[in-house]
C-alpha cells in the first residue's frame, strides 16, 4: 500500500485520527463512505480512508472481486495504521494513543480483530456484522469477548447482522459499548414510516464518535 492510496479529510492538525475502512461491497469512495467522513471532518476528526487489496483490484479491472482471506486484510489494515502514525504529528509521543481505527461492515469487523495489537486509542465500528443475514447461529463475536481496547459499536434497531435482542444475549467485553440508531438498517437508514430520517441517525452517529474520541 502507496501513501498515495488513502485519502485524507479533516484538519491536519486534529487531536485524533480516523483510519476508516469500508465494507464488503462498496468502495472507499462509496457515497456513504463520503457522506460519513465528511461529516467526521467537519466535526473535527482527521479521517483517513484506504481501499483492501480485492477492492483496489476492482477498481483496476471494473470486475467484481470477492473479499481477500481475513490474513490479507488484517496485513492491509496494519499498513493503512502505519501511514496514519506516519501523517500524525507525534511530537509528543502520543501518537498511537491519539488514533482511532474502525469501519463500516467488514471494515469495522477487520478492525476490530487487531486492535489490541494495534494499540490505538480506541476502536469504532458502524453496523458490525455480528453473524450473517439469516443466520444467527453464524457468530462473529468470539474475539469480542476478551476484547481491550476501548470499541463504540453503532448499530441500527432494524440491523440484519445483529439486532438489540440478539446483541444482548452475546458475551462482549466490557471495554465494547453498543449505541443503537432508532429504526436504522445495516447502513443506519431508518422506513420513513418511522418518524425519523437517515440525516438524524448519521449525525447522531457522528456526536457519538466524536464523543467517543474527546474521552481517550
Amino acid at each position: 500500500m502507496e501513501r498515495g492510496e488513502l485519502l485524507f479529510d479533516g484538519p491536519a492538525g486534529a487531536r485524533h485520527t480516523l483510519v476508516f475502512a469500508h465494507g464488503a461491497g462498496a468502495p472507499m469512495d462509496a457515497p456513504w463512505m463520503m457522506d460519513i467522513t465528511a461529516r467526521l471532518a467537519v466535526a473535527g476528526l482527521r479521517v483517513v480512508r484506504f481501499e483492501f487489496p480485492y477492492m483496489r483490484e476492482r477498481r483496476a479491472s471494473g470486475q467484481r472481486r470477492v473479499p481477500n482471506p481475513p490474513k490479507v486484510l488484517m496485513s492491509s489494515w496494519a499498513h493503512a495504521i502505519e501511514h496514519a502514525i506516519d501523517d500524525l504529528d507525534a511530537a509528543d509521543g502520543q501518537g498511537r494513543r491519539r488514533l482511532l481505527i474502525g469501519g463500516k461492515s467488514m471494515g469495522g469487523r477487520i478492525a476490530s480483530m487487531i486492535a489490541d495489537e494495534a494499540g490505538g486509542g480506541g476502536l469504532v465500528c458502524l453496523g458490525y456484522p455480528f453473524h450473517p443475514p439469516g443466520r444467527p447461529e453464524k457468530l462473529r463475536t468470539a474475539h469480542l469477548t476478551d476484547l481491550r481496547t476501548p470499541t463504540l459499536i453503532l448499530q441500527g434497531t432494524r440491523d440484519p447482522f445483529g439486532r438489540p435482542e440478539e446483541v444482548a444475549e452475546y458475551t462482549l467485553s466490557d471495554a465494547i459499548r453498543v449505541h443503537w440508531l432508532e429504526d436504522g438498517d445495516h447502513s443506519l437508514k431508518p422506513r420513513v414510516k418511522s418518524g425519523r430520517t437517515l440525516e438524524q441517525n448519521l449525525a447522531e452517529a457522528v456526536e457519538q464518535i466524536t464523543s467517543f474520541s474527546s474521552s481517550i
